[in-house]
Formats: structure tokens, sequence, C-alpha cells
């Protein structure tokens, strides 16, 4: 069934998947009114957990997800999954597939999974994807999971989007350690060493567990986890060190600071996009299009020609 944009926030709060559906899909394609519906959702969220995964390509970020899914359903919970794939450069839609790793799940309605397209946002967070967490928050699930697409060491969208900072390695990055002080070893709330089975394993545990001693966040200390995921061994303890890490926010008065950054996340978003469409615009028309039309034929550096167009507006 389809629903008309009014009613599909009515319908995401009763629990109607397809209306979820249908709401993120508008989301994705930027259409305001699912921005609009969507502000009628953000007064019922707050309530799950969002577990960011986060780390290089090629670590087992998806097997991982996989993993934490079926441990989480066997403990009763609600779960929401966002993938982020990387953009075709032909359709603009998400390739790769991830969901096509987890479709033992796709016939539980206790698991809701979302692949979004990265829409060019180098971090990986589009436009859309905040409004996509709001909305299984909405439905309900107790936790969700979002894996992004992994462009490096650098990335930290997930610290935008989480409230638990997963960050995977494996022992192949030990010789890269020293990159991760630029950006997830600061944000990373826990580690996780996959493919512990392989050479090296040891060694790379041995170099984080030393960094991360001298790293605190509030009283919290990273723990570092080994796992192999395509086996699902470490996955139990891993996910009783996320519940640790909530209970440690709960303790200290930060639960709500993962979604205030998730929120703030997305009002800057929605105003580049607003004010980019609106850019658009004005340089078709009026005094604009003759400066921008000054600059095209070199009669005004672009610089100049930006100040100047900044004091106009």
């Amino acid at each position: 069934m389809c629903y008309i944009g009014a009613m599909l926030a009515e319908k995401v709060l009763e629990g109607d998947l397809k209306a979820a559906s249908q709401l993120m899909r508008a989301l994705e394609e930027g259409e305001g009114w699912a921005f609009r519906e969507l502000s009628k959702l953000i007064p019922h969220t707050g309530g799950a957990h969002v577990v960011g995964i986060t780390g290089p390509p090629g670590a087992g970020k998806s097997t991982l997800v996989d993993r934490l899914i079926e441990v989480l359903r066997g403990r009763g919970k609600e779960v929401g999954v966002v993938l982020v794939d990387p953009t075709s450069p032909f359709t603009g839609g998400a390739i790769l597939g991830d969901r096509a790793r987890m479709q033992r799940h796709s016939s539980d309605r206790g698991v809701f999974i979302r692949s979004l397209a990265t829409r060019g946002e180098t971090g990986g967070l589009s436009l859309s994807a905040w409004g996509v967490l709001e909305v299984m928050d909405a439905l309900g699930k107790e936790y969700i999971l979002f894996e992004t697409i992994g462009v490096g060491q650098d990335e930290i969208e997930a610290h935008h989007a989480a409230d638990t900072e997963v960050v995977l390695l494996t022992p192949a990055q030990g010789d890269d350690l020293q990159m991760l002080k630029a950006g997830l070893f600061e944000t990373g709330h826990i580690f996780v060493l996959n493919k512990a089975d392989l050479e090296g394993a040891e060694r790379m545990e041995g170099l984080l567990r030393a960094a991360l001693a001298m790293r605190t966040e509030g009283d919290w200390t990273p723990p570092v986890v080994l796992t192999q995921a395509h086996r699902g061994v470490g996955v139990e303890e891993l996910l009783e060190r996320i519940e640790q890490h909530r209970a440690f926010l709960e303790r200290k008065g930060l639960r709500g600071e993962g979604r205030r950054r998730r929120l703030r996340r997305g009002f800057e978003k929605i105003l580049e996009h607003l004010l980019r469409e609106r850019l658009h615009q004005l340089l078709s028309e009026g005094d604009l299009q003759r400066l921008l039309q000054r600059v095209e034929e070199g009669q005004k550096d672009p610089w100049s020609a930006a100040e100047e167009a900044i004091r106009g507006l």
C-alpha cells in the first residue's frame, strides 16, 4: 500500500514497515515534504541506541553486522540496520548491495535493513542518512547498526551519527596504527581486531592496547575485542562491551549526546542543501548572473567575485 505524505508519520509510529520504507525513499530523493513529515517523528525518537561500525574496506564490517543482528535477535531485541554503500556514478544508486549478505534476516519482522548511497559524501553520511536513522528510531528499534563505507582511517562520520562507535581493524593495519591518531583513534569507543586468527594479530593487539591505555574519555578506556566475524567468534563479547558503554553513558548523564550530534548534523546537512539550491537559483538571475558572466569572461577573478557576492547577499 502507498500512503500519501501526510499519513506517513502516523503510520510509522504505528510500526508500519511499508510506510517507513516509503518515507525513507522520499528522504533519499530529497523530497521537501518528506523532511517536513520527518519533523513529526522527532518528538517520538531518542530511545534507540545507535552503534556505528566503521573502519577500512575489507575489514569485515558487513560480516560483523550480520553476526551482531543474529546475537541481538537471539536476545529478543528489535534491530534496525543502515548500510552505506558507494554511489554508482551512472545511476546515483547504491552499489555493492550489502543487503544480499544479510538475506537470512529478510523475513524477520524484528529486523529492518536499509542500504543508502553516499550521494557523493566523502565521509559516507548523506543528507538523508540521519533522517533514516530517526525513522528507524521512531519504528521502535532498540538497536540501530550504522555501517559506514569505510573510506579510510580519517573517516569520522560514524562519530556524528553514533552513540557508540565501533572501529574495526585487522592485523593488516598494524603498520598503519599511527594513522588512527588523526581521526578514528580519537573518536572510537570500542576497537575490534577482526580476523584475529591471522598472523600478526597478537602484535596488533599489543600495539592497540598500549596506545588506548593512554586515552581516556570521561573515565572510559576503549576496550579491544578480538573477533573472527565469519565464524561468530567474539561477537557476544563485543555486544557486552557495547552494552557496557551504553551503561557508562547513562551513568555519566551522556545518554543524549549521540542524538544531539545526529540532530545537529541533520540541521547542517539540510541547511547546506537549501543554501546550495538557493545559490543555484540566484546564479541564474539578476546581479549574480551578471557577476558570474564577468568571471566566465575573465573580467573578474573568482575569489573577488565571491566576496562581492557575499557582501551583496
